[in-house]
């Protein structure tokens, strides 16, 4: 998930460095949705690993 919303936020900046606004904009709020949900995932893994202990 992480790869995605780094390939949008390059989409991003090469639709800004074009001037291509619209573009720009979603592809932003795409790779920002997409950090956020990949953050979110891995405090749950992070916790969720915490909780059950180390694999033996």
């Amino acid at each position: 998930m992480l790869y995605w919303a780094l390939i949008f936020l390059i989409v991003a900046l090469v639709a800004g460095v074009f001037g291509f606004g619209g573009i720009a904009s979603a592809s932003a709020g795409i790779a920002q949705i997409l950090f956020f949900i990949f953050i979110v995932l891995f405090v749950v893994a992070l916790i969720a690993r915490a909780v059950r202990g180390r694999a033996p």
